[in-house]
């Protein structure tokens, strides 16, 4: 497999959460909120380290460690995010070389997407607070494929989108089971250590090429062929 520095994508797959802005604290003290109010342990680094980047439909059984019904996963759900969105407003900007590595590509004519696991009101609101709104042209939910990350589904429809083979993407993630998802799907995986340290990313199920503290370090690296 060639490094990392030579490969020549031709589809870019973001995640967001976490990825393209640096906001998982904002959803940390959502869930903090969530959890007090409804008398659930704090989340340990080990619960995150099972629960970020899926799809809340998998969240909230883990939380209360019971099945719950479709209309308590709904008002659950609606109950955190829309707690993640008030306490987000005016705190969120994009990560460090973001807007400058989507614009070198969109030069270049490579497609960029996002796949996530963010309900779509969390990314409307969170992709135009940082600005990106009009710069992703194709956006791909874990809501909209048979299974959440760590499958690789929202990977490969991402790709599909793209109108491009998984196996000619890099993608960007910031958690454990969507690196394991971006790999899975045949991507070639750059970790963004955001969120979880480089250490604990290079001990997912399937492991990432490299990690950068965030975008403006790949571009320093890996990405120089960009310039």
């Amino acid at each position: 497999m060639i490094p990392l520095s030579e490969f020549r994508p031709q589809g870019v797959v973001f995640d967001l959460d976490g990825t393209l802005t640096d906001n998982m604290e904002c959803h940390a003290e959502a869930f903090a909120h969530f959890l007090r109010r409804h008398g659930l342990p704090e989340l340990t680094m080990e619960m995150r380290r099972r629960i970020d980047g899926k799809r809340n439909s998998e969240i909230f059984p883990i939380l209360f460690a019971r099945e719950l019904t479709l209309a308590e996963l709904r008002d659950y759900a609606e109950e955190k995010e829309s707690a993640y969105r008030e306490l987000s407003r005016e705190r969120l900007e994009p990560l460090a070389g973001a807007v400058t590595l989507i614009g070198r590509l969109a030069a270049r004519g490579i497609g960029v997407a996002v796949a996530t696991s963010a309900p779509e009101k969390n990314v409307t609101h969170t992709l135009a607070a940082i600005g990106l709104a009009d710069r992703i042209g194709v956006i791909t939910r874990s809501e909209a494929v048979p299974r959440g990350k760590p499958f690789p589904d929202v990977f490969l429809l991402a790709a599909t989108q793209l109108r491009v083979a998984p196996e000619t993407c890099l993608a960007f993630e910031d958690a454990p089971v969507g690196v394991t998802a971006a790999r899975r799907a045949g991507m070639r995986c750059g970790a963004i250590t955001s969120t979880f340290s480089a250490e604990t990313l290079a001990a997912s199920e399937l492991p990432p090429d490299a990690a950068y503290r965030d975008f403006d370090a790949y571009l320093e690296t890996d990405g120089r062929w960009l310039a």
